[in-house]
């Protein structure tokens, strides 16, 4: 394998250059592979979709993380002013106690990413874990009665704050870590029927993939000749669908597990926090056929 660093192209900050060479890292795959197994193996039972945000809809990590960054923020605009050094401590000790739900939240989902997110995912973490030792040495320099290093430490936790939030808006906005990867998919695929193939083509209780406008489409038979459609690409990461298993009305991504009931494409499972868009079916003439629900 070439290990050779490949040069910043033409018009590309280097910010985002050292960004990309994070994401196509190996030398830390290992750790994160005993990181991903150890959150894994975590016994959160059905807490483990709870702190995924399955009930909300979308991640909770991104609202766990405003009460540390927030606090942390206020801290630093309260130790620009005179004689608010009591208030600045409370704020800092308030983010600590804040920043253990997002590290929580953050950890699991972490344990769910893609290899090159999962990278960034790392290097984020450790910006963060960086963030929460300096403002502990603030913390305890403030109670001891040093607030000029407590003031210095919590500023230095600022900085790695920064980092970390820029991390994050990498890993959400250019990789796409926590993005609903259906919601195109009603926006992409044009109204009224589309045939997808004679029923002959669709063996009973198997996942066969079709294609409608181009997005890929998975289509389950049932014994009782009930036909249901949803979009192939798993909401979570894009998994393929038709690649998963079939159990008691529901299909599993392979990849991470996420499970959705065919009749609707609910999920009833994380680390999915959208559901997959449902097709209408029906058999006409022999063939079958689907349109958005």
């Amino acid at each position: 394998m070439n290990t050779t660093p490949a040069a910043r192209p033409e018009g590309q900050s280097r910010l985002l250059w050292l960004l990309d060479r994070v994401e196509r890292e190996e030398r830390a795959d290992p750790l994160i592979d005993l990181l991903g197994k150890a959150v894994r193996a975590v016994p959160l039972g059905r807490g483990r979709d709870l702190l995924h945000g399955r009930w909300l809809g979308h991640p909770v990590h991104p609202i766990a993380v405003q009460v540390p960054v927030g606090s942390w923020l206020s801290a630093a605009v309260l130790d620009a002013l005179p004689g608010r050094d009591r208030e600045a401590g409370l704020l800092v000790g308030v983010g600590l106690a804040g920043a253990v739900p997002a590290l929580v939240t953050g950890a699991v989902d972490w344990a769910e990413l893609l290899r090159p997110q999962s990278r960034v995912g790392l290097v984020h973490a450790l910006a963060n874990t960086a963030a929460v030792g300096f403002y502990t040495a603030s913390l305890l320099y403030r109670v001891t009665g040093r607030g000029g290093k407590g003031r210095a430490y919590g500023l230095m936790g600022l900085t790695a704050v920064g980092v970390g939030g820029m991390l994050g808006g990498h890993l959400a906005y250019r990789q796409a870590a926590g993005a609903n990867h259906a919601e195109e998919v009603p926006h992409v695929v044009s109204e009224g029927w589309h045939t997808v193939g004679a029923v002959a083509e669709f063996p009973v209780d198997t996942a066969v993939r079709r294609s409608v406008d181009d997005v890929p489409v998975l289509v389950v038979r049932e014994s009782g000749g009930e036909v249901h459609a949803l979009a192939d690409r798993c909401s979570h990461l894009a998994g393929p669908l038709s690649e998963g298993e079939l159990v008691d009305g529901c299909v599993s991504c392979p990849w991470h597990g996420s499970a959705f009931r065919l009749t609707d494409g609910w999920n009833v499972r994380g680390p999915a926090t959208a559901p997959q868009p449902a097709f209408d079916t029906r058999v006409k003439d022999g063939h079958v056929d689907v349109r958005l629900t």
